[in-house]
């Protein structure tokens, strides 16, 4: 079947953690797997903080070709969605607002920052293996949205939006496919949302979301659409 790269990135945005299948240098010609937890940037690629005594990370600077598994929700269902990223995943700088859009969807990470021995990574997808079910599944080239916010901008809307949410909600992020928040301690989706043409008019499409949802009564599920 054909895939669209949205429903990669629609299920990336879900979650948090993959699994990171590195080639070995301790055990030649051996995958090494671990946990990682990941933040995506404005362009929907991963980004990681690594420790440098990371099994994981020295073998990146050995050789940076790396998958990355994401499963949608949780359990080990046959027909659960999920996708395989490959590309490389390289050491990444980034700037004050960047690594500010990091901090809001891993707060913990600003502890490891002080340690010093942790720094960037970010994964440049290559090709993707995307299963959504039993019969829905094929392998799709990686492209960024249609449109980006960078982060500067990003940060000028969330900080107008902040003021819009209802009480127990923080805003996470913002790009043109959707709305991340955080809702008493629980990440939630809210999306997609219609289609604009400029950030403004993302911005006025993110606020009504928030309106809507701050009209709901608390228990009618409406924020974790």
């Amino acid at each position: 079947m054909k895939v669209d790269y949205s429903e990669v990135r629609r299920l990336l945005r879900l979650g948090a953690l993959g699994a990171l299948g590195t080639h070995s240098t301790s055990v030649e010609g051996y995958p090494f797997v671990s946990n990682v937890p990941y933040v995506l940037d404005g362009c929907c690629r991963p980004l990681f903080l690594l420790s440098g005594l990371a099994e994981h990370t020295r073998n990146l600077l050995a050789d940076p070709r790396a998958s990355l598994l994401v499963l949608e929700g949780e359990g080990g269902r046959l027909d659960q969605g999920r996708v395989t990223l490959l590309g490389r995943v390289l050491p990444a700088t980034l700037d004050e607002a960047a690594q500010a859009r990091y901090l809001r969807y891993q707060p913990q990470a600003a502890d490891y920052l002080a340690l010093g021995d942790f720094r960037f990574f970010r994964m440049e997808p290559a090709r993707a293996r995307f299963i959504g079910g039993f019969g829905r599944m094929g392998w799709v080239d990686a492209c960024p949205p249609p449109a980006q916010l960078d982060s500067r901008t990003e940060a000028r809307l969330l900080g107008a939006l902040g003021t819009l949410a209802p009480a127990g909600v923080s805003v996470l992020g913002l790009d043109f496919e959707g709305l991340d928040v955080r809702i008493c301690g629980v990440s939630r989706r809210l999306g997609p949302l219609p289609s604009a043409q400029d950030a403004e008019g993302l911005f006025a499409l993110a606020a009504d979301c928030l309106r809507r949802a701050a009209a709901q009564p608390p228990d009618s599920g409406v924020m974790a659409a």
